[in-house]
């Protein structure tokens, strides 16, 4: 389940939005994803940010404030039924994490040692590494802005295997590469740029590497021209 918002108006109109995007936008101009014609909403007055099944909601510095079950916020991480009040209007945030037993989303890891590069799912130790690598990239978003993440176009250029020569770009705020089993990364776009980070490593515990050396349990930073080997495919980092 995707997770939404729903609006409700003073006369009682409720409207439905998917949180499809990385940045939802809400306030009176029409310009935002989630418009408001209503004098007591600030022209932007707040934004959400979500990184899979995490959302963060941020005031965008609003007149009137924003509130979460009646509590004024600067930053709020949501959680399923959280009502938020924007001036006379009600939002309610819901997500597939309401139960008891959170659903991790399956994480789709991106094969560049197969030809064509096809996608394969995780495991579940993957699913909930992948959501708290995620769920700190939100969180590091939401208190920093969204406009400062790294706006620069990355790609992964393949140096050797099946996919030699072609290019993948980086769209995504994190993107999973490698061979379930074997060896997994994520590459991640934060404020400071782009970082390797470890996933799995197999009954080996095989680590990525950056320029022939491992690059150990915590994010490794990125620059442009790096040569990155993930599940033994050598591929060159590079932004635009």
């Amino acid at each position: 389940m995707v997770a939404k918002l729903v609006t409700t108006s003073a006369s009682g109109e409720k409207k439905e939005y998917l949180l499809t995007n990385e940045t939802t936008t809400i306030g009176r101009k029409p310009s935002n994803d989630i418009p408001i014609d209503n004098l007591s909403v600030s022209g932007r007055h707040a934004q959400v940010i979500t990184i899979l099944e995490d959302s963060f909601l941020e005031d965008l510095g609003s007149t009137n404030g924003t509130y979460v079950n009646g509590k004024l916020v600067k930053k709020h991480a949501l959680v399923h039924g959280d009502n938020i009040t924007l001036g006379k209007y009600q939002i309610t945030y819901y997500s597939s994490s309401g139960g008891e037993e959170q659903d991790f989303e399956q994480t789709m890891i991106i094969r560049p040692g197969e030809l064509g590069m096809p996608e394969a799912a995780g495991s579940k130790e993957i699913d909930k590494s992948v959501q708290k690598i995620s769920a700190a990239i939100a969180s590091e978003a939401a208190t920093i802005g969204q406009s400062d993440i790294a706006p620069k176009e990355a790609c992964l250029q393949l140096l050797s295997g099946a996919n030699t020569g072609k290019e993948l770009i980086l769209t995504k705020a994190l993107t999973t590469i490698g061979q379930p089993g074997i060896q997994v990364a994520a590459i991640t776009r934060r404020a400071q740029g782009y970082f390797l980070i470890h996933v799995d490593g197999g009954p080996n515990n095989s680590v990525p590497k950056v320029g022939g050396s491992p690059i150990g349990p915590n994010a490794h930073p990125l620059k442009s021209h790096d040569i990155i080997e993930v599940a033994g495919v050598k591929m060159e980092f590079y932004t635009k």
